[in-house]
């Protein structure tokens, strides 16, 4: 009979294919994880993994993942709904997003307004939103880029134009507006590949049939992209929102010609979850904060 310890332990194993990796992050040995997917295998009565080569989730276990992720999902949910009773409505709210600046406004209204309802900040690209709130193992997620709806009920937050920031003094700081075909040589400061500012920007160049960008500078962090460009190392994308920022860097702010270069916030949580009274209340206030206001 297979039990929750194994198909957590699976779950990780799913998500990493990798057993050494998984043994690391579960702390425990390998050996005795490589029995534990041997034995789910043996009930299940089918291999859930190929193992030529790589290890990889192939069809049955990715079917199977499906069922573990709702199944773990929901009672999680139903542990932090018995908490949420017993607190009196007090609980956690689990959010995650690409960038924290962006909800440092709607952040600092809400726990004004809801003291003893405790906020966990989880930094995390779009791609893996997704599963995430499918295995509930956050409740919202604030995206700047699609992701896919399967499961998922989405509330658009606000669409804003990017600019492109450059350092005081720079040739194109004057300049009221500019062209993609205008940025093709200038080095960029962005995000590393998988965050929205990366893409937005490969997808600007690759509608103009340019050359990959020149990329100078990239990082896991969107808002220190102004103060590097400030520092003079280069050029970057920057969303209308930190312009209104009062702590923005000291760049030039140029728009970008057509209506392609814009970003789209987009709030996120399961279709069919039960969410606790700390996730209502967050989910509207995300919904309901004046998101043109700017970030503080």
């Amino acid at each position: 009979m297979m039990d929750l310890h194994a198909l957590r332990q699976f779950q990780v194993v799913a998500r990493l294919e990798h057993l050494s990796r998984a043994a690391e992050e579960l702390h425990v040995a390998q050996p005795s994880l490589s029995r534990t997917i041997a034995r789910l295998e043996g009930e299940l009565g089918a291999p859930l993994f190929d193992r030529a080569g790589r290890l990889r989730l192939n069809d049955a276990g990715r079917a199977f993942l499906r069922h573990v992720e709702r199944t773990l999902g929901e009672l999680e949910a139903g542990r932090r709904a018995v908490a949420d009773i017993a607190e009196h409505g007090v609980g956690t709210v689990r959010i995650a997003s690409e960038t924290f600046l962006t909800l440092t406004g709607p952040l600092a209204a809400f726990k004004r307004a809801h003291p003893a309802v405790e906020v966990a900040l989880h930094q995390m690209p779009a791609e893996q939103m997704g599963r995430a709130l499918r295995a509930q193992e956050v409740d919202l997620c604030v995206a700047s880029q699609p992701v896919p709806a399967e499961g998922l009920e989405a509330v658009g937050l606000l669409d804003e134009p990017v600019w492109v920031v450059t350092p005081l003094g720079h040739p194109l700081a004057d300049r009221e507006s500019v062209s993609v075909a205008e940025l093709a040589e200038q080095p960029f400061v962005t995000t590393r590949t998988g965050h929205w500012q990366r893409r937005l920007l490969d997808r600007l160049f690759a509608a103009e049939g340019l050359a990959a960008p020149r990329i100078v500078c990239e990082g896991d962090e969107p808002s220190a992209t102004a103060i590097l460009v400030a520092a003079g190392l280069g050029i970057g994308l920057i969303p209308d929102m930190a312009r209104r920022s009062a702590t923005r860097a000291p760049v030039a702010w140029i728009a970008v010609d057509g209506s392609a270069c814009r970003r789209t916030l987009t709030l996120l949580r399961p279709a069919n979850a039960h969410p606790g009274g700390a996730a209502r209340l967050m989910h509207a206030a995300l919904t309901g904060w004046d998101w043109s206001a700017g970030p503080v």
